[in-house]
């Protein structure tokens, strides 16, 4: 039988089994933005340390801080690439509960569909890549070395890993870093990523009277910080959409012609985009496709304003303060601190007279990536894909970020390959995720053929 074919009779001889241990990961509550979820993090560690050694891994749980983080390592083929596997088993947060149909962390089939927090994002996919080892290992298949970093603060940013890395760097180098926590494209074709955005983020605070004012006593004398603080925001783009920002876009890399070229040719469906957003993809800069708006090009979201009253009824007040929380996408190139610099001394050269400015929770969370196209890495994945799909992979510029790869990739020395199988219809990061069993088998399948393909003579 061929390996393929193993795969593919591997999963359909122990589902009720891979089903059953998929269900079990699936209910540790891992929401890492709670701490009063640190100590389930710390049981689906130690559940995943037990998983791993039954497959022959050595595996440890590396506290960094209070954050359980999951080392493991399976010696393989000295003439084959030895291969960093990171995922994570954290997971967001749930909110809002009423809109989902069935509780979150009790996961449920449904039409051959499991429901469930983490089911997708990343506690599917990470599964899946495992089930894909375990089912190589009972054919008796050659592997290559396996490494192993599962993060309990993805969801987060990452903190404690990013933090601890230096100290694991001899432990987690390899040649290849794969990453399965990315999708297909929308058209459900296989796909590589090939690069991520980077992302900072700051919190503004405009503060102006001691206290809120009644606004017909004070109104037209007081300053306002609401209404000082929309329109320093109203600062931060022109008119056209491209930021305004002096010094953020220093040292951005545009992409090649090759790159852009590949980008553009994959369909954009406007009309999918306005039924699964609610809205048309009208922003960013103008006179650029909405792909390569969201694929190379940085961006400084407003991600939330809050100021005065916001409750019922009337209160006639200028508010003492205004706050917003601003979100940047950064492309390669672009240095994180950099950018928060020059965005900080722009805020500060925005200040009307009377108010006071404060800014806070300035963190970079990873620098912008791009892999080369033509890379024999890129190449032996994108073989793997077609094989199994029938057609050649399409490459993908992610606008999002998964903050530790950049890190990651800088101190271990291992190239990153990111392939996943999610898709828009899994609703990662809101009420009632899912991820299809057929989806699974592809990530099962991709990590049995793609590990194989590595010690390949």
């Amino acid at each position: 039988m061929t390996i393929d074919a193993h795969l593919n009779d591997y999963f359909v001889q122990h589902r009720d089994r891979i089903l059953a241990e998929y269900f079990e990961l699936l209910r540790f509550p891992t929401i890492s933005s709670d701490p009063a979820r640190l100590g389930d993090c710390a049981r689906c560690a130690t559940w995943l340390r037990q998983h791993l050694r039954d497959l022959g891994f050595t595996a440890e749980i590396v506290l960094a801080g209070d954050q359980p983080l999951l080392v493991a390592e399976r010696p393989g083929s000295a003439n084959a690439p030895a291969v960093l596997f990171y995922g994570h088993y954290d997971v967001q947060p749930v909110e809002p509960l009423d809109q989902w149909r069935t509780q979150p962390f009790e996961p449920v089939l449904t039409g051959e569909r499991v429901y469930a927090r983490g089911a997708q994002d990343n506690k599917g996919q990470l599964f899946a890549f495992l089930t894909g080892v375990a089912a190589l290992i009972e054919k008796g298949a050659a592997l290559p070395t396996l490494r192993i970093i599962l993060d309990s603060q993805e969801e987060s940013g990452s903190h404690a890993l990013r933090g601890h890395l230096p100290s694991l760097k001899r432990r987690l180098a390899a040649d290849i870093l794969l990453v399965c926590d990315t999708g297909l494209h929308s058209s459900g074709r296989v796909a590589i990523t090939a690069g991520l955005r980077g992302l900072a983020h700051l919190t503004v605070r405009l503060t102006g009277p001691g206290h809120d004012l009644h606004s017909g006593t004070h109104g037209g004398v007081a300053p306002n910080p609401a209404l000082a603080l929309a329109r320093l925001l109203a600062t931060l783009h022109h008119d056209d959409g491209r930021i305004a920002v002096e010094g953020f876009l220093d040292g951005l890399v545009p992409p090649t012609d090759e790159e852009r070229r590949q980008a553009l040719a994959l369909p954009f469906d406007r009309e999918a985009y306005q039924r699964e957003t609610g809205t048309l993809p009208a922003g960013g800069e103008r006179g650029l496709d909405p792909v390569e708006r969201g694929s190379f090009r940085p961006t400084i979201e407003v991600n939330g304003i809050f100021s005065g009253h916001t409750g019922p009824g009337v209160k006639t007040i200028i508010p003492a303060t205004a706050t917003a929380k601003l979100s940047m996408r950064l492309c390669p190139g672009q240095s994180p601190a950099h950018v928060l610099r020059a965005l900080t001394a722009h805020l500060k050269r925005q200040v009307p007279p009377g108010l006071t400015l404060e800014i806070a929770d300035a963190e970079s969370h990873g620098s912008g990536i791009r892999l080369p196209l033509d890379s024999p890495l890129v190449k032996i994945a994108a073989g793997v894909l077609e094989r199994m799909a029938g057609e050649p992979p399409v490459f993908l510029w992610e606008g999002g970020s998964i903050p530790v790869v950049a890190a990651l990739w800088e101190q271990t020395g291992a190239a990153p390959l990111l392939v996943g199988f999610g898709s828009g219809e899994d609703h990662i990061h809101a009420p009632n995720e899912s991820f299809s069993l057929a989806r699974f088998q592809q990530a099962l399948r991709f990590s049995g053929l793609f590990l194989a393909e590595l010690v390949a003579p």
